[in-house]
């Protein structure tokens, strides 16, 4: 084995592990966090707006299925659907595409990770994944990335959003909702998520920073980024 490999090997454990982690604490956790966020874009009328205009720029594309990657309970995947967009939801946690199977009975879910889609190429209008990305350690995300490319069709688009703290990298919660989880944050600016989705070869649309809302001190900026693959 060469250094190569060997250092393939480890990098390829390394995502195996952040992605085993991410799916027992959300299966955990699951009931807690749906009951807490019922309607994750329930932080004013800004967030429905910009799903509102994605939802409008797939249907002017070409209106292609829409994959909600990290789908959780499945609210995003029910607003996407109410905006005439077909659309499917995806996500680590066995137990958070149960719920959201149960929540959203005509809609499709399943289980599966944004680093490796089980999709064809070129098959999809739109992404969507909405306070996800932040579980992918900085040295998936470009491969990530690579696969939200290769699984848009031409003219398709990418809609990030994603919490950060300037002068933080991360963060990491041993317990929540007072359960053991093993949750790893890992924040960028949007103008980081930017440049990556550039090193892709998507091209950026719109980026922006929104302010927090809300009384919460643990309320942070969210990262807003929307990319296009050329086509």
């Amino acid at each position: 084995m060469t250094d190569s490999d060997a250092g393939t090997t480890t990098t390829r454990a390394d995502l195996a592990d952040a992605l085993r982690a991410a799916r027992d604490s959300y299966d955990t956790i699951a009931e807690d966090y749906t009951e807490e966020h019922p309607d994750g874009l329930g932080d004013g009328p800004l967030y429905g707006a910009l799903l509102t205009a994605f939802a409008d720029l797939v249907k002017e594309a070409g209106g292609g299925p829409v994959a909600d990657v990290g789908s959780g309970p499945g609210y995003v995947t029910a607003r996407l659907h109410a905006l005439g967009v077909p659309v499917f939801g995806v996500d680590v946690s066995p137990r958070m595409v149960a719920l959201a199977r149960r929540a959203h009975p005509h809609l499709r879910f399943h289980v599966g990770s944004m680093t490796a889609l089980d999709l064809p190429d070129a098959t999809l209008g739109g992404i969507t994944a909405l306070y996800s990305i932040i579980h992918v350690p900085d040295e998936h995300l470009p491969g990530v990335f690579a696969e939200f490319r290769r699984v848009l069709a031409p003219g398709g688009h990418v809609m990030l959003l994603f919490q950060f703290e300037e002068d933080l990298d991360g963060r990491h919660l041993a317990e929540r909702y007072g359960r053991p989880v093993d949750l790893r944050y890992h924040w960028r600016t949007p103008d980081t998520v930017a440049g990556l989705l550039a090193d892709a070869g998507l091209d950026v649309r719109a980026r922006a920073v929104l302010a927090p809302e809300g009384p919460s001190r643990l309320r942070m900026p969210r990262g807003y980024v929307l990319a296009r693959r050329p086509g």
